[in-house]
């Protein structure tokens, strides 16, 4: 009698369909991901020179120490932090804000979307010049504003209001998309959860803190994810504003890589050094949110996303 046939399995890992289809597409992001990064760690250990085409001469750690042991690097590194921890902080506020008003609102809530959600769509380098003529201290409207008020100073031209004048532009642009993200987090929390809770007699704000929030984590991770790692890299509209002054006082770290690498020494390599230092500190920071924020399928997605 002959064996019965065994039954059809379908492949799966790199002999499946899917990896066949998908491959070319990640073969392709892999290089144009992963050869960047080798030659940006080359550059980290050498001296570029570009007259007549790139050319690498192997330094060792003389970058590296000439980098770490900047004291003016590290004050950059500072004021990053200050405008990093001030923008992440009041855009998460506000931006929350925004949403819980947006959805307990009954009327008119597609007008007052779209008018908040303006902002986000204006390219950055537009909203720093913008910022720079509205608050301009001869012709601009804020700047009179602020003239009535008592304040008769250029913002800009202050090492005391030209960071904290910048972190606001950031919070009027980017504001809108956390407000956008916390409302679909809003949205998808199952209605019966919230009447069950208000005939248990909970009140609006149990019913915001206790119950929405915590099935809104993964929300909160994923604004914080994109707002973070903009944040850290951020360039349009302090170049447009005030180019890292008065007096430094605006330099974060992106504005000093630039320098670095195409402005002033044509120190590429120390750049290189400057460029790795962000990631290590971007993906400590995305670990950081994942562990205070995310659960476990969203620090699956977290992988899988760095991964790529």
């Amino acid at each position: 009698m002959p064996a019965a046939p065994k039954p059809y399995k379908e492949p799966y890992g790199f002999r499946s369909f899917e990896f066949a289809f998908m491959s070319p597409a990640v073969l392709l992001l892999g290089v144009l991901s992963l050869v960047p990064f080798v030659m940006l760690i080359a550059m980290s250990f050498s001296k570029v020179k570009t007259l007549g085409g790139v050319r690498l001469e192997f330094t060792g750690l003389d970058n590296w120490v000439a980098v770490l042991g900047d004291g003016a690097i590290w004050a950059s590194w500072g004021r990053s932090l200050v405008y990093f921890g001030s923008i992440i902080a009041v855009e998460m506020v506000l931006g929350f804000a925004f949403a819980v008003v947006l959805h307990n609102l009954l009327r008119g809530r597609s007008f007052l979307l779209s008018v908040v959600l303006l902002p986000m769509f204006l390219a950055p380098v537009m909203v720093g010049l913008l910022g720079r003529f509205m608050l301009d201290s001869t012709i601009g409207l804020y700047a009179q504003l602020l003239q009535v008020v008592g304040v008769d100073t250029d913002v800009f031209a202050r090492p005391a209001t030209a960071l904290p004048t910048v972190i606001l532009i950031d919070v009027w642009e980017w504001t809108p998309l956390v407000a956008l993200i916390m409302l679909a987090g809003l949205t998808s929390v199952p209605p019966s959860t919230l009447e069950a809770a208000s005939v248990d007699g909970a009140g609006f704000f149990q019913k915001l803190f206790q119950i929405a929030v915590p099935q809104m984590k993964a929300i909160i991770l994923v604004a914080l994810l994109i707002r973070s790692m903009d944040a850290i890299r951020y360039y349009d509209i302090i170049t447009a504003t005030t180019n890292g002054g008065p007096a430094d006082a605006t330099k974060i770290v992106p504005i000093r890589l630039y320098e670095l690498a195409f402005r002033f020494n044509n120190q590429i390599g120390r750049a290189a050094v400057l460029g790795i230092t962000m990631l290590i500190f971007s993906i400590a920071l995305a670990n950081v949110f994942v562990r205070l924020f995310g659960d476990r399928e969203a620090a699956k997605v977290h992988v899988a996303g760095d991964q790529h």
